[in-house]
């Protein structure tokens, strides 16, 4: 398992090909390589295939399941595997679900959650829209991750943000009543349900073409517009809902076409930014000793953070 190896192990074994960028050292094609991601259960690590052939660039294909012949070693304090060879597997003889990083929640507990605040929203117009949007999407919805690389970025993993997302805002209710519950509910419910076209699914995910030129957010707004339509609701509730996952970024710069402008759908953007980067954060501490500090993290402005001990 990858999260067993060590510095000088024989990193040997049936590895899922997350992703793979070819690299050149010189102006010589004679010393093209590969960077690769490599992942089983328990986490990925980055792996070099040095002087990489032209049938080792069409054996690494992401989304693949190769057995590796290779070691681990230690560069610049972070742990990689020099790959020396690889084979191909049959599909047939190999339990995909090893290789796929699952969420830390099982989930029967995810569906049990995500039942419960379905069914607790009582709008009838809210109601017909959930019904409809997680009967055509729901293998998916349960299945896909909630982002490639960044956070939730695993099997389940749109699921579990999205029911954290609720937990936070049934908890954001208590303390704020006037609040719409049905409407902020809801559009935790279906704030990332553009992301079922935007990705092509749980395993090696990228994105779609569809992904790529419309993105989640409008796909989303897309799919529930379609379903209110269809079913003829002609209350503000779709529009309600539309605004809040257009404007579920929070920014313009980071991809919201508009800025929040109801109540439900600023608190929506808080409690997706807050779910988001405290999972970016767990992310970047597993591999932090107690008392120590992380990498600097991209998705939180470039900044380290210190790993506390326990008290």
């Amino acid at each position: 398992m990858i999260k067993d190896l060590k510095d000088g192990a024989n990193a040997s074994g049936v590895y899922l090909i997350k992703n793979c960028v070819r690299g050149v050292s010189s102006s010589s094609s004679a010393n093209a390589y590969l960077n690769i991601v490599l992942q089983d259960k328990s986490g990925t690590i980055d792996a070099k295939k040095w002087d990489a052939s032209q049938e080792d660039f069409e054996k690494f294909v992401p989304g693949t399941v190769l057995r590796i012949d290779g070691n681990a070693y230690l560069y610049r304090d972070k742990l990689q595997v020099k790959v020396l060879d690889a084979f191909s597997v049959d599909p047939n003889e190999i339990d995909v679900s090893t290789l796929i990083i699952d969420s830390p929640i099982p989930l029967e507990d995810l569906l049990k959650q995500f039942t419960f605040y379905k069914d607790s929203v009582k709008n009838e117009d809210c109601k017909k829209i959930l019904d409809a949007v997680f009967k055509k999407y729901y293998k998916p919805f349960i299945d896909y991750p909630a982002a490639v690389t960044c956070h939730h970025d695993f099997y389940h993993g749109l699921i579990y943000h999205t029911v954290s997302m609720c937990n936070l805002a049934a908890a954001v209710y208590k303390n704020y009543p006037d609040v719409d519950y049905d409407i902020l509910i809801s559009g935790c419910l279906l704030h990332d349900i553009g992301k079922v076209v935007e990705f092509t699914g749980p395993i090696a995910t990228k994105y779609t073409l569809e992904g790529n030129l419309l993105g989640h957010i409008s796909i989303g707004m897309s799919i529930v517009k379609e379903i209110a339509d269809e079913n003829k609701i002609d209350s503000e509730v779709p529009l309600l809902l539309e605004h809040m996952i257009l404007s579920h970024h929070g920014k313009q710069e980071f991809g919201s076409p508009v800025l929040p402008e109801t109540r439900e759908a600023l608190l929506l953007s808080m409690i997706d930014e807050m779910d988001s980067k405290m999972m970016v954060l767990d992310k970047a501490y597993k591999d932090v000793a107690e008392g120590e500090t992380t990498d600097r993290i991209f998705a939180l402005d470039g900044r380290t953070f210190y790993k506390p001990h326990k008290h």
